[in-house]
């Protein structure tokens, strides 16, 4: 018996929400039912600063266990050496490596917000803009694809300490073999924010960042599929390159560095309820089924995408790699704020985004994102994805008419009753 009626009425509004529409946002996607049950425990009560093994606090043998099996699972997902599982973000988790690897004033070099990337990357609104030296490489206006040769002189002219690679609103996948050749040759470290495709990275699905970056980022939900929370990890763990020692002269290791950017440089106690709602998380993709499910994610933003070209509209690079699609509207003359706030009211979520060369503010945007991932984890099929670009063209080609809204709004609450979401609870 829940005693706060007026939250828990609201929490169970949110899951009819959800329930009865479209989930399209990129970045979101629907956890299992064990992945919410095991955020709901006891474990939230528990403090751990530290990690396995070495704690500031006492009685954390059993937490040390489920993050240790958290590190563990991740590591063999990705097959990585290292990983750090205790960032609650992924911004935090870049926080943590922009903190741990430079000095305030060092110049970084990454993916144009404008254009795709991310605000943690180092867009001026954001502490890594603030703190750190920003440089940036975009997209061209003809293919909507990254010049890996401009990206080289860009990183020639700038020598940046650190090159970031990943994107927000990116539908190609990446280069990470040429981004390594340039950052060795200027000396710069490698990071990949691998935060929406990791689920399909870690299904053997796109490139492995792991082979080829010094480190590798990501959240562990949209593609990934668990609770909202970040990880580091590296493929192989090396020595700083800075010379940096301890007390006694051994070089420091990497894994050292970084795990001294999350706890105590970025971060204080883990959430360790949700280190063990991620590591349920890695166990169910460590599954074969879910690499199955990447490939229907893949497979339905790739009909989407189709879809959308064949009626007129201009998706940014003509297509997709991965889960998502970027669109520019200015061709059917609507903004991104009057395609989501519309779109909204006949229960299809979509969020307004920033295209490349983009003549609107933020605020309004000329583009809209869309993503596969969580409608894929309802059971979408390619036939259910080409029945969404339906509606949604229907909606967005006469957005003033109201009784089309509704009856679009009808159809796809009576439609969603066929994928049911979280069976036999209330929230």
């Amino acid at each position: 018996m829940h005693t706060d009626k007026q939250v828990f009425d609201l929490i169970h509004k949110e899951l009819e929400r959800q329930r009865k529409g479209i989930e399209l946002i990129a970045s979101e996607n629907f956890t299992s039912q064990a992945v919410i049950d095991a955020m709901g425990t006891c474990l939230t009560n528990k403090y751990a600063e530290g990690y396995p093994g070495k704690r500031y606090y006492g009685g954390c043998e059993v937490v040390d266990e489920i993050e240790q099996l958290a590190i563990d699972r991740l590591c063999e997902l990705f097959g990585a050496e290292y990983a750090n599982v205790q960032p609650h973000s992924g911004a935090q988790a870049n926080a943590a490596v922009f903190l741990a690897t430079l000095k305030p004033g060092d110049p970084i070099l990454g993916f144009d917000l404008a254009h795709g990337g991310h605000l943690s990357h180092g867009s001026p609104v954001n502490y890594s803009g603030k703190v750190y030296k920003p440089h940036f490489y975009g997209v061209e206006k003809d293919s909507g694809l990254i010049d890996m040769d401009k990206v080289a002189a860009k990183a020639r002219e700038v020598q940046p300490k650190l090159i970031v690679c990943g994107a927000s609103a990116y539908a190609r996948d990446w280069d990470y073999a040429r981004f390594r050749e340039i950052a060795d040759e200027v000396g710069a470290l490698l990071l990949a924010d691998i935060a929406h495709p990791a689920g399909l990275i870690a299904g053997g699905l796109l490139k492995d960042p792991l082979q080829q970056c010094h480190i590798v980022t990501s959240t562990t939900h949209k593609t990934l599929r668990g609770p909202r929370g970040g990880i580091i990890m590296m493929g192989k763990d090396f020595e700083n390159p800075w010379g940096r020692t301890t007390k006694k002269g051994s070089p420091i290791k990497m894994s050292s560095v970084l795990n001294s950017g999350v706890f105590p440089g970025m971060q204080g106690g883990p959430l360790e309820h949700v280190i063990a709602a991620k590591a349920v998380a890695f166990g169910e993709a460590l599954q074969p089924s879910f690499k199955a499910y990447g490939q229907q994610v893949i497979q339905n933003a790739q009909v989407m995408a189709q879809a959308f070209v064949e009626k007129g509209y201009h998706v940014i690079s003509g297509g997709t790699d991965n889960h998502l699609m970027l669109i520019d509207l200015r061709s059917k003359n609507v903004t991104g704020k009057a395609a989501e706030n519309t779109l909204v009211r006949a229960d299809i979520t979509v969020n307004k985004n920033m295209v490349p060369f983009d003549t609107q503010s933020p605020f309004v945007t000329s583009g809209m994102r869309v993503g596969t991932a969580a409608i894929t984890t309802r059971g979408f099929k390619e036939e259910d994805c080409l029945q969404v670009v339906d509606w949604i063209d229907a909606i967005l080609s006469d957005i003033e008419n109201e009784q089309k809204i509704d009856q679009v709004r009808k159809d796809i609450n009576q439609y969603m009753e066929r994928f049911p979401l979280y069976e036999n609870v209330s929230v």
